[in-house]
C-alpha cells in the first residue's frame, strides 16, 4: 500500500493554522469572560493568551488532526481553570463562561469568511497560485471554528453546552448533571460511533453538529460545496 507523505503533509500544513486558531481563541474567551465575570484564575494561570501551547491538550490536538483529515474536525483543548466561587453571579455567570468559547469560535469563523470572501472577490484565486494556500486555510479555518462551536455546545459534561444548561437548573440538578462529566467520553463515543454501528439508530451528533455547522457553512460560504 503506497502512503502519500506529500499529501499528508500538505493537509497537516494546512490544518495546523486553523486548528490551532480554533482552539486559542475558544480557551483563551472562556477565561476572558470569567475573569470580567470576576474569577481571576485563568488570568493567574497565564491562561489569557494566544499562546496556543499555553492551551494545547497533546491528545486532543492529535485527535481534532486526525478527525479533520478525516472530514470531522473533533478535538479539545486544556480546559482553563474556573472558579465558579469567584464569579459575582454563579449560576447566572457560568452561562456567560461557558457560551464564550463557542461564541469566540463562531465569530473568528465570520470574520475569516469575510476576508475570504473578500479575496475571492478581488480574484485572488485566479491571479497568483501563492495564494491558493492561503485560501484554503482561511476555508478550513471557518469550518474548522464552526464545526468546534457545534460540537462544544452538546449538552453533555464536561462539553460548553453543559454549561449553559446548568446555569438554568436548580443547583442540586446542576451537581448531579455535571457529576456525569466523569463518563462523558464514553458517552461521547457511543453517541459518535453507535450509530453507524446499529442500522436505524438515531443520530443526535447529526442533529447537534453535522446539520447545524453545515447550514452555517452554507450561509458564511455559499459556494464551498
Amino acid at each position: 500500500m503506497n502512503v502519500d507523505f506529500t499529501g499528508i503533509l500538505a493537509q497537516v500544513f494546512l490544518l495546523a493554522p486553523p486548528i490551532l486558531l480554533a482552539l486559542t481563541v475558544h480557551e483563551a474567551s472562556h477565561g476572558l469572560v470569567a475573569w470580567w465575570r470576576g474569577d481571576p484564575t485563568a488570568r493567574l494561570a497565564g491562561r489569557l493568551t494566544l499562546n496556543p501551547l499555553r492551551h494545547l491538550d497533546p491528545v486532543g490536538t492529535l485527535v481534532f488532526f486526525i478527525s479533520a483529515m478525516a472530514g470531522a474536525g473533533f478535538g479539545w483543548a486544556k480546559p482553563v481553570p474556573v472558579n465558579l466561587a469567584n464569579l459575582r453571579n454563579p449560576r447566572r455567570d457560568v452561562i456567560w463562561v461557558s457560551a464564550a468559547g463557542p461564541a469566540a469560535n463562531i465569530l473568528a469563523a465570520i470574520v475569516l469568511a469575510l476576508l475570504l470572501n473578500s479575496l475571492l472577490s478581488l480574484g485572488a484565486a485566479r491571479e497568483e497560485h501563492w495564494w491558493l494556500p492561503l485560501l484554503h486555510m482561511l476555508n478550513l479555518g471557518v469550518q474548522v471554528n464552526v464545526v468546534l462551536a457545534c460540537f462544544n455546545l452538546i449538552p453533555l459534561p464536561p462539553l460548553d453546552g453543559s454549561g449553559i444548561l446548568s446555569g438554568f437548573l436548580p443547583p442540586r440538578a446542576a451537581a448531579r448533571y455535571q457529576s456525569l462529566g466523569r463518563y462523558g467520553f464514553f458517552i461521547l463515543l457511543a453517541l459518535l460511533f453507535l450509530p453507524r454501528m446499529i442500522p436505524g439508530l438515531p443520530d443526535p451528533i447529526h442533529f447537534l453538529v453535522v446539520y447545524p455547522a453545515t447550514t452555517l457553512i452554507d450561509l458564511l460560504l455559499p459556494w464551498w460545496r
